[in-house]
């Protein structure tokens, strides 16, 4: 069995838990994600024990101070062909900047040849992403500027968005449904 590494971080957010197989970024959960820890596989070490750790510590230290952070540390990601186009897509969208469900829904119609793709079908799989922030499924708004569908919380997707400087005057954080 492959060993898996994880790093706290105390971010403004709270703990955030990266996760690594010593080579890349496998995971990163805010504290309102699941992630479970009582496995043999998994062993606990700082930044300074692991080179990806560090790098994404730096890149950590630079977002939560407002900065783009200017590059992604490596990751690792296994997920079905349709998830890992849309979490190519997620990587694209600028620092500070937002796109709706529905624009990516189109982009990846385009991209297949398709009339059309599902808004909803997009947001599954911006919903898996396995490494949130880093790949930034935050910047994913629902239409009109709904604040939508965050694993980590909405009220934590707001501040990720604050944090990025947008005014969060010109979103709705009310649930609604993609379509």
């Amino acid at each position: 069995m492959e060993k898996l590494y994880i790093y706290k971080y105390d971010s403004p957010i709270g703990t955030l838990t990266v996760a690594s197989d010593g080579h890349g970024i496998t995971g990163l959960w805010t504290k309102n994600e699941p992630f479970i820890e009582n496995d043999d596989t998994i062993q606990e070490v700082t930044a300074k024990e692991l080179a990806i750790f560090e790098q994404t510590r730096r890149w950590l230290d630079a977002y939560f101070a407002g900065k783009d952070p200017g590059f992604i540390p490596p990751v690792k990601t296994e997920g079905t062909e349709f998830r890992e186009s849309i979490w190519k897509i997620l990587c694209e969208i600028p620092h500070g900047q937002v796109i709706t469900y529905g624009d990516i829904a189109k982009r990846i119609a385009l991209q297949t040849g398709k009339a059309k793709m599902s808004s909803q079908a997009v947001g599954g799989a911006v919903g898996s992403n396995p490494i949130s922030i880093i790949i930034p499924c935050h910047r994913v708004v629902g239409r009109k500027g709904a604040l939508t569908g965050y694993a980590g919380g909405i009220d934590v997707k707001a501040r990720l968005l604050e944090i990025e400087g947008h005014d969060m005057c010109k979103f709705n954080n009310q649930h609604q449904k993609e379509g």
